[in-house]
């Protein structure tokens, strides 16, 4: 039996076709509201979206290949959910990688606005530059 409300089963359902969303480029219906609201923040920018086809087109121009999403943290809020992630992906013969907070309101488990704020993508010379230089206490 199921401690989860019925409003944390939405979030539930939004964050995993979230994920497999992010992971193929595959948009499963109803993950967003048509008039669904982004706003993005890489650094040193950031991009809004007011409808899917918006959204869909600043993700592909950041992202054009599926990868792999590993969430370190998943949080209900009482509008829909925060989570954290990291993407690793391959484009191009380089291997890329990025954390993203993302913070998502949901009706049903439809999303109807999200934020996310994103490190920007390191390629492999970043990646092998910040191994060198930091030793972080948690992975």
């Amino acid at each position: 039996m199921s401690t989860m409300t019925a409003t944390e089963q939405d979030a539930a359902t939004a964050v995993a076709q979230l994920i497999g969303y992010l992971e193929t480029g595959d948009v499963p219906e109803g993950l967003f509201a048509p008039d669904v609201f982004l706003d993005f923040t890489p650094p040193v920018w950031r991009l809004q979206a007011g409808d899917v086809a918006g959204l869909l087109a600043i993700r592909r121009n950041g992202h054009p290949c599926p990868g792999k999403v590993t969430v370190s943290r998943v949080e209900p809020t009482s509008r829909g959910f925060t989570m954290e992630l990291e993407e690793r992906w391959e484009d191009s013969g380089e291997h890329w990688y990025c954390r993203e907070m993302i913070r998502a309101d949901v009706e049903g488990a439809t999303i109807t606005d999200m934020a996310v704020y994103c490190t920007g993508d390191w390629d492999e010379a970043q990646q092998r530059s910040h191994a060198a230089q930091v030793t972080l206490l948690r992975a």
